[in-house]
Order: structure tokens, then sequence, then C-alpha cells
């Protein structure tokens, strides 16, 4: 039996997962691709941008009752099931798991026997925001290192950094996005700091908006599923110890703000950026109604970056409005809401 391969898209949040899936459906060669895109939130933004790039919306499943490392068992192995009673129109599967998402307990899912003999892992796919780590913004190491120097008995990692750390451990390729941004010296420091968690002959490549032959991101035939065990989880060392950080369920927040003022893009920026000050938000994303306009903007941002780009006009039956995901730790809605509202 043919087994389809699935290629398995993780890394941090606002890293450019879904820009590098966008381009890979707009360029698929031929191939006939079905994406599951899991979001930490319920508000489906990424499936909805990579929809818009897929012939078949039958081939965009979304997933978003929690990261899939935690319901793999209630929310991807149906999915994958449903996906298998349709496999003879199906070339290759795409996951795009969340940001917050463990690439390894997913990948031990795969060796579930009613899956295993249908499908191959071909690769799995690590995405790093090479801004982020240039400037230490993703797991605010500015804000960690003073927070050690005031305090000796910290732990030497925080929760984010291992989950970072586990991402890229469990890569078959790298993909370092936005690296048009930095220079040729910051990209290389950051290359030499990235590569120090990889598995020896794991490669990394550099991908401007995303755009990456399908035949460089397709096709690896890593079969990660038989390799397991070789991929190191701090995740899987603290539950063997009976310490276990993974709680982002409980630890890291995310919820909707709907904006009922008018905002131009530059003054939601100008506000955002205020809140990235002074809360800890690890990224901010949604559409919004700019008034005048028949086109729907996308908003997005990682720390105190932020992008804004109309992507089509709004559609007839559906309401007009200015909404945001906030993502973050131990955050204040209230507030948040009241400021974006102000």
């Amino acid at each position: 039996m043919k087994k389809v391969p699935v290629t398995i898209i993780t890394g941090f949040l606002g890293s450019g997962k879904t820009t590098l899936i966008s381009h890979l459906l707009r360029n698929n060669q031929g191939r006939r691709l079905a994406v599951i895109v899991n979001e930490f939130g319920a508000m489906g933004i990424d499936g909805d941008l990579i929809r818009t790039c897929c012939e078949n919306e039958e081939d965009i499943v979304e997933l978003n009752n929690g990261c899939l490392c935690c319901t793999v068992q209630e929310e991807f192995l149906p999915t994958m099931l449903q996906l298998m009673d349709r496999k003879e129109n199906i070339d290759h599967i795409i996951i795009e798991t969340s940001g917050l998402a463990l690439p390894k307990p997913l990948l031990h899912a795969f060796n579930w026997p009613d899956l295993k003999p249908q499908i191959t892992v071909d690769a799995v796919i690590t995405v790093v925001d090479a801004v982020g780590q240039a400037t230490g913004e993703i797991c605010n190491r500015e804000l960690v290192q003073a927070q050690r120097e005031a305090d000796d008995s910290l732990d030497h990692e925080t929760p984010i950094e291992e989950l970072f750390e586990d991402q890229l451990s469990c890569a078959d390729l790298v993909v370092m996005t936005k690296a048009d941004l930095i220079n040729a010296e910051e990209f290389e420091q950051v290359k030499n700091i990235i590569s120090k968690e990889l598995r020896a002959g794991v490669k990394v490549i550099a991908a401007t908006k995303g755009a990456i032959d399908p035949g460089v991101l397709l096709g690896i035939g890593a079969a990660a599923e038989n390799d397991v065990d070789n991929r190191h989880s701090h995740h899987e060392e603290d539950h063997a110890s009976g310490q276990d950080h993974h709680h982002h369920d409980e630890d890291i927040q995310s919820f909707i703000v709907d904006i009922t003022v008018p905002h131009t893009p530059e003054s939601l920026v100008k506000k955002c950026t205020a809140l990235v000050s002074a809360h800890e938000i690890y990224r901010i994303k949604g559409f919004i109604d700019v008034p005048g306009k028949p086109m729907r903007m996308v908003f997005q941002g990682v720390s105190h970056r932020f992008d804004h780009y109309f992507d089509r006009a709004w559609r007839t039956n559906e309401t007009r409005k200015t909404s945001l995901v906030v993502i973050g730790h131990e955050l204040d809605e209230a507030a948040i809401a009241a400021a974006l509202n102000a």
C-alpha cells in the first residue's frame, strides 16, 4: 500500500508558517495538497488566509480546540482518518501546527496502528523568524537576562526557550524567514545559534515571503515517525522526572478583541506597539475594516513589528468589523480591550 506523505510545519508564533504554506499552495506544481491548520485561539485567521490559496475548500481542515500536541487523540487522529477515506485524491498532506505546539507528541501519533500503514512523515519543517532571533524578541531574551541578573535562583531556561528548542530538535529542515530584513553577519549569527540545537545533517535555508520551490520542501523522505526517539524533547524529559512545564493552555492566553471605534492601520499599530511594551504579548493578528475601503485588511504583529495589507474584498454575506486575536502570558484582557477601543 502506497503511503501518503505528510509534512509537519512547526515554528513559534509569527514565524511565517502560514505565508510559507500559502506560497506552497499557489505553486503546488500539480500536486493535490490537503492542509490541516491548528491555531491557538478560536478565530481561524490562518485557515481563512490559506483557504484563499486553495482551489478545493474541502482540502482545508481547521482545528481550533487547542494545540495538537495536547489534543492528538481527540482532534488529530479522527481528522487524519477522515482524510484517509479520500486519500486517492490526495498527493501530500501539510499540517501547520500552532506556534505553541510541541512537534514530538504529534510525531508519536503517526505510529498509531490505524495510521502507520497509510501515512509517512516526509519531514518536520521548523520555521524560524530570523529578525526575532537576531533581536532576541522571540524568547524575550533581554527581559529574561534582566530577571536572571536580579535572581540567581532562576532556571537557566524559560518554557518559551524550551519550546523553541524542542521545535528545532525535531526538525528535518529549518526555514529562516524574513532573512532579507537582517544583514549577512546577523544571518550567520542566527544560523550558528540555531545549528547548535539541530541534529547532524539538518540544513538551514533562507526564505523571503515564504518563496521556496515546493521541490525543496516536499519529497524529503525522512520517515520521521521511525526516528522519534532520536529527537530531543524538554517536555518528555520533564514529564519523566515529574516536572511538566508544557501547560500553555493555562499559562498562555488567547482572546479576541472586537474593536468598535474606527481605526486607521497606522493608529492601530501605535496602540498595539504600546500594548506590547506594557504586557507580555507574543502575537497580535486579525482583520481590519478600514472605513471607505471595499477590501478586507489583514493585520499581524510579532513583538514591536507589525504588518498590514489588503487581501480580498469583503463578501456580501459577512459582517465588516475589526477583530484582533491577542496571544500572550498572564494578560489583562479587560485592560487590553479597553485600550484598543479607547
